[in-house]
C-alpha cells in the first residue's frame, strides 16, 4: 500500500478553483453578510390569503445529510379511491427580496454547487438550513400546490395557495425506501406520529401510480454513473454510487407533477413562466444509429415511446452495461434548458420526462429559477404585476441555463478529483473493468470496486467498447482529477 497524499482540504482548493474558473462565485461577499447579520429570524406574513396548515401531518423525505429542506408533502384519501395530495415548497423570497444582496449573490450562481468535500450553498446556510429550510418542528410559510388525482392516477384538478406549515417528520429516502420495500423498520420520526406510517404508503402508491403513467407516454429511464467521496473526517475512505430507489421515485413523482401544476397555473393566470426544457434530440438520427448497433431500430422522428421500451429492453437485457449506453443518450439528446414561454404558445416541452409543461419551482433553496418561479406565482396570487418583466426573464433563462452547465461541469471534474484521491493509495493494484469508450482521444475503462473511470494508456489494441479486461493501476492526478491504467490481461 502507498501511502495517500491528498486531504480533503486539497478537494476544496481544487473545487474554490474550478468555480472560479467556470465564472462562479465560491464565497459570500461582505453585503451578503451584513444582510443576514439583519435577519433575526424565519419570515412572518400574516394575511386571509396565508392558510395556517400547520396541523397536518407534513413530512420531508431528502438525502440522509440534507439540510436545505425545500418541500413537505401530505395526502388525504378521497371518495372512490382518489386521493388529495398537497406539496409544500419553502417560501424563501420572504426573507430574500428580489434585488438584495443575497439575491445578487443567487441570481450570479443560479445553483448549490455539491462536491463531496465541501457544498457552496446558493443561499447562506443559516438560510437555507434553518430559516428557509422547512426544518422538523418548526412553523414556516410556504407555497403550497394542491392536486386531486382520480383512481387512477389521472390528474382532476390543481390550485395554488400560500401557507403556513409545520414538518412533523424529518425522514430519508434509504431509511423510508428500505421500509417501503420490507426490508427495514419504519424509521423512528414516522412511527412518533399517529397516522405517518399510512400517509408514506398512500403518496408511494400515488407516486408509483404517476411513474406508470409517464413511462406508458415515453419518460426515459436511464441510469447514470456518478459515484460520490465518501468521507470519515478529512480521509476519503470509498466511492459510492447513490441507489434509485422508491422513497427518491415519490419524491420524484411528485416533484414533476407538482412542477407540471405550476407552469399550468402561471399560464391559466395570462402570465410568462420559466419553463425548464429538453427539447426533441437534433441528433435523434445518431440516438438511432446507436440503437442500431444493438440490431433495432428506431422510427425515423424523434419518438420518446420508442426510445424508453428500447432503453427498458437494454437495462434488462445488459444491466451492467446499461450506465455506459444511458451516458451515451444523454449526451445525444443534449442537456436542458431554461426558455421563457409566454401565454398562447405551443409549450416545448421536456422530451426526457414526457411532459408537456414543466416548471422549476420545488427548490427555491438550492436552484434560483425556481426562487424566480415562486416570485411569478406569489404575484399572479395577488393580481400584482409580474416581478421580471418578459425581456428580464429572457436574460434569466440564458443566463441560469449557462451557469447550471458551468455548475455541473464543476461537480464532474471533482468527482473525477475525488476518484483520483480515493485511488491514488492502491498504485500498483489490479481491477475488473469494463471498456466505456473508444475515441481519437484515447480508450476509456470503468472499474467497479471502488466506482472509478479512466484512461487506458497500454494495451488498448482491439478493444470494443463494453468489453470486460483486467486492468492495473498506473498513475493518479488529483488536481487534474486523471487516473490511468495499463490493460494485464
Amino acid at each position: 500500500m502507498y501511502a495517500s497524499h491528498h486531504h480533503r482540504s486539497d478537494l476544496v482548493r481544487i473545487a474554490t478553483g474550478a468555480m472560479t474558473e467556470r465564472g462562479l462565485e465560491p464565497e459570500f461577499s461582505d453585503r451578503v453578510r451584513q444582510q443576514l447579520a439583519a435577519i433575526t429570524g424565519p419570515g412572518h406574513e400574516a394575511g386571509p390569503e396565508i392558510q395556517d396548515l400547520t396541523g397536518l401531518l407534513w413530512c420531508s423525505i431528502d438525502n440522509d445529510d440534507s439540510l436545505d429542506l425545500d418541500q413537505l408533502t401530505v395526502c388525504e384519501p378521497l371518495a372512490d379511491g382518489a386521493v388529495r395530495m398537497l406539496v409544500a415548497i419553502a417560501d424563501v423570497d420572504v426573507l430574500v427580496k428580489k434585488g438584495s444582496p443575497i439575491d445578487d449573490h443567487a441570481h450570479m450562481n443560479t445553483t448549490s454547487v455539491y462536491t463531496s468535500a465541501r457544498i457552496f450553498p446558493m443561499l447562506p446556510e443559516r438560510l437555507s438550513t434553518d430559516l428557509t429550510s422547512l426544518n422538523a418542528g418548526e412553523d414556516r410559510l410556504a407555497l403550497v400546490t394542491g392536486m386531486v388525482f382520480n383512481a387512477d392516477g389521472a390528474l382532476a384538478s390543481s390550485s395554488v395557495s400560500r401557507a403556513l406549515v409545520r414538518n412533523k417528520a424529518k425522514l430519508t429516502y434509504d431509511a423510508v425506501a428500505a421500509w417501503l420495500e420490507g426490508e427495514g423498520e419504519l424509521p423512528a420520526a414516522a412511527a412518533a406520529v399517529p397516522g405517518m406510517a399510512a400517509q408514506l404508503r398512500t403518496q408511494d402508491a400515488l407516486a408509483q401510480q404517476l411513474r406508470v403513467r409517464r413511462h406508458t407516454e415515453g419518460a426515459l429511464e436511464f441510469e447514470t454513473f456518478q459515484p460520490r467521496a465518501v468521507f470519515e473526517g478529512d480521509k476519503v475512505v470509498d466511492i459510492r454510487q447513490q441507489a434509485h430507489n422508491r422513497a427518491r421515485q415519490l419524491i420524484e413523482e411528485l416533484m414533476i407533477a407538482t412542477n407540471g401544476c405550476n407552469a399550468r397555473f402561471l399560464a391559466a393566470q395570462g402570465r410568462a413562466s420559466l419553463r425548464r426544457v429538453v427539447r426533441s434530440p437534433e441528433r435523434w438520427l445518431r440516438i438511432a444509429g446507436v440503437a442500431k448497433n444493438y440490431g433495432e431500430s428506431l422510427p425515423a422522428e424523434p419518438d420518446a415511446q420508442a426510445l424508453a421500451a428500447f432503453l427498458a429492453r437494454r437495462r434488462k437485457a445488459d444491466p451492467l452495461r446499461f450506465p455506459d449506453l444511458s451516458l451515451v443518450i444523454v449526451k445525444l439528446m443534449g442537456s436542458g434548458e431554461y426558455v421563457v414561454e409566454t401565454p398562447g404558445s405551443t409549450p416545448i416541452g421536456h422530451f426526457g420526462l414526457a411532459v408537456r409543461n414543466y416548471t422549476h419551482a420545488t427548490a427555491p433553496n438550492r436552484r434560483f429559477p425556481d426562487l424566480v418561479t415562486s416570485r411569478l406565482m406569489k404575484a399572479a396570487l395577488t393580481g400584482k404585476p409580474p416581478p421580471y418583466p418578459d425581456v428580464e426573464l429572457g436574460k434569466l433563462a440564458l443566463h441560469c441555463s449557462q451557469q447550471e452547465d458551468a455548475a455541473q461541469k464543476v461537480e464532474r471534474q471533482m468527482r473525477k478529483s475525488e476518484a483520483a484521491l480515493v485511488l491514488e493509495s492502491r498504485l500498483g493494484q489490479h481491477f475488473d473493468a469494463i471498456v466505456t469508450g473508444n475515441a481519437a482521444k484515447g480508450v476509456w475503462v470503468r472499474i467497479f470496486s471502488p466506482h472509478a473511470e479512466g484512461k487506458l494508456v497500454e494495451g488498448v489494441a482491439g478493444l470494443e467498447v463494453g468489453e470486460k479486461i483486467r486492468v492495473k493501476l498506473v498513475a493518479t492526478n488529483v488536481e487534474r482529477g486523471f487516473i490511468d491504467f495499463v490493460r494485464v490481461d
